[in-house]
């Protein structure tokens, strides 16, 4: 059994991994930054937001007095902290995240989008919004309904589909005007929806890497709140696919080692397409178990941290 700290319990990334960890007898702190019921985890912490000084001082003090072994971070806004600050916790703590440029890069949705198109892998047509103009223009530039997003990612929220509707584009208009160069536009994406979940030993693809690819489907049933809820099923045999190539020339491109997520789409012509990259487990991670079983088998046979990246 391990002592494991694992960030983000109130969103579903990391609530999830606290029900797998649970399930494998692990012992499990859970934090967040806002108060969540405790849940499947032995004990929760409410720490400071990610972006406050305080923050990583909270994390090892909790990581020192709980004897913590494994920490996995969860949260979009926190991972580039932990990957700058993964050597400074106490000695032997496994901290589950890649080196800090990989990170990075796949943090800034721009700068991902620019990464992945100058190593040829697929993606949308993309730009900032500077750089097209008005919204008819990017739609004439891009080819089609945009998608407008932080560039910095907000746990999901802020994306936007704009397009020419029967208001002859005035709504898309008004919420371009409110944009800067904080976000990314994308040409829309209208086919089937893909979320792959791996994890990859090092910069070269190797045996024991793992990929598992899902596909997302909205069910017309809605939740109580109105939104719609997402039917995930797994492909088979996705080393074949080429969503999967796509997913796992993502990964290997943008350097990332350690857990991982990308979100793809098929474009217009059927093509996949990389919407965005993640540097940790997924929402849908329990449905690619031996993502979490490498995590604690490398832990267990001791490796050094170098393992993860």
């Amino acid at each position: 059994m391990s002592r494991v700290l694992v960030t983000g319990i109130a969103n579903s990334a990391g609530s999830s991994l606290v029900r797998q960890l649970k399930a494998k007898g692990h012992w499990v702190l859970g934090v967040d930054e806002i108060p969540a019921r405790c849940g499947a985890a032995d004990g929760v912490a409410v720490v400071s937001p990610s972006n406050t000084r305080g923050y990583l001082w909270e994390l090892r003090g909790l990581v020192a007095g709980y004897g913590i072994e494994i920490l996995i971070p969860t949260m979009s806004a926190e991972l580039v902290v932990f990957s700058e600050a993964r050597d400074d916790f106490a000695p032997g703590v496994r901290v589950v995240i890649a080196d800090p440029a990989p990170v990075r890069r796949a943090h800034d949705k721009y700068l991902t989008m620019t990464c992945l198109a100058g190593a040829g892998v697929s993606v949308p047509r993309f730009g900032l919004p500077s750089a097209l103009g008005s919204v008819h223009d990017a739609m004439d530039i891009l080819g089609g309904p945009l998608v407008v997003k932080p560039r910095i990612s907000r746990n999901g929220r802020g994306i936007r589909l704009l397009g020419r509707t029967s208001d002859s584009g005035a709504r898309a208009a008004r919420i371009w005007a409110s944009l800067d160069d904080s976000w990314m536009v994308q040409r829309f994406a209208p086919g089937t929806e893909y979320a792959a979940q791996g994890f990859r030993h090092g910069q070269l693809t190797g045996p024991d890497d793992v990929l598992v690819v899902l596909e997302r489907t909205l069910r017309e049933a809605a939740k109580e709140d109105g939104s719609p809820t997402v039917r995930v099923r797994k492909v088979q045999a996705p080393s074949d696919s080429d969503v999967a190539v796509v997913a796992g020339s993502a990964a290997a491109a943008l350097g990332l080692t350690g857990p991982f997520s990308v979100d793809i789409k098929r474009l217009q012509d059927g093509k996949p397409a990389v919407l965005e990259v993640e540097a940790r487990f997924g929402v849908f991670s329990a449905l690619a178990p031996g993502v979490l079983d490498t995590v604690l088998e490398l832990c267990k046979q001791d490796h050094p941290l170098e393992e993860f990246a």
